[in-house]
């Protein structure tokens, strides 16, 4: 049996000429993804550079405003003898404690109260008197009454979230759409499916809303509850900085507050999405 074999016949493979255009899409890709970082990040950069050449050119006090680059080394040595995570840990448990019990007790009774106008008539005064007064201004009176211990400092985060998860939830019940609602009144379905159906999906938006701001209402909040009586936290850890004269370790806790609100912020933010999958994107 002879075989025919020749210098012009190559083997190609399946699909082999497809390749470049698949590499070409995906360098795309991540190149759009690269500038959309670089553009995000951009403001970030020029803070930092301008923190970190500010002190050093003598612009302002490097003794009140030390380079940034002395406040990570001082962020990193905290981290490593276990400070950071410590203070961080103390203050997370009061704060998302205090965060939790406040969606728990508002989002149901914002419903309550947004739906059936006996009770908004009922509560309506005494929401507008307690909505109206901060709650930092009612921090000596938690002290007061629960002490310097964490019951005080978790109440007092309670009643900071509450106010913006609450009135969120009331204005997206009472703004739900008529057309809606009355349709599937029509539909003869039970008041709890009406809210399973209806009056839920169309408040989620609004209620995360509010459940965002009392996220980040929960981390300022609490720093300022820790400056009294407290043995452990990033408000503690600011507090004790400040009076010990230890700038840079005063600025890594602030530093360390913002990253958690940031993370927490959009941690809830995608939990937002997963719950609001039905809605038609902008």
């Amino acid at each position: 049996m002879a075989f025919v074999t020749g210098p012009d016949v190559v083997a190609v493979p399946k699909g082999a000429g497809r390749a470049p255009s698949a590499v070409r899409k995906a360098a795309g890709a991540l190149g759009r993804l690269l500038r959309a970082a670089a553009l995000r990040s951009a403001a970030l950069v020029a803070l930092l550079a301008l923190w970190e050449t500010a002190p050093r050119l003598g612009l302002v006090d490097a003794t009140f405003l030390p380079p940034v680059s002395e406040v990570a080394t001082a962020w990193w040595d905290l981290l490593g003898n276990g400070q950071l995570g410590q203070h961080t840990r103390a203050s997370l448990a009061r704060s998302f404690g205090g965060f939790g019990i406040a969606v728990v007790i508002a989002v149901p009774l914002g419903l309550l109260i947004g739906w059936y106008r006996p009770v908004a008539a009922l509560l309506g005064p005494l929401l507008e008197v307690f909505r109206n007064t901060a709650a930092l201004a009612l921090l000596p009176v938690f002290v007061l009454l629960l002490g310097i211990g964490e019951t005080s400092k978790v109440s007092i985060v309670v009643y900071a979230c509450l106010w913006p998860v609450l009135l969120n939830t009331i204005s997206a019940v009472g703004n739900a759409d008529p057309t809606l609602v009355r349709l599937a009144r029509s539909m003869d379905l039970s008041t709890p499916r009406l809210f399973q159906k209806v009056i839920l999906p169309s408040s989620v938006p609004a209620i995360f809303t509010g459940i965002r701001l009392a996220g980040a209402v929960s981390i300022l909040v609490l720093v300022a509850a820790e400056m009294i009586g407290a043995k452990a936290g990033l408000g503690y850890l600011i507090n004790a900085s400040q009076y010990n004269f230890a700038i840079p370790q005063m600025y890594a806790g602030i530093i360390t507050i913002s990253a958690v609100g940031v993370a927490f912020n959009q941690l809830l933010v995608t939990i937002e999405r997963r719950l609001s999958t039905w809605r038609v994107p902008a």
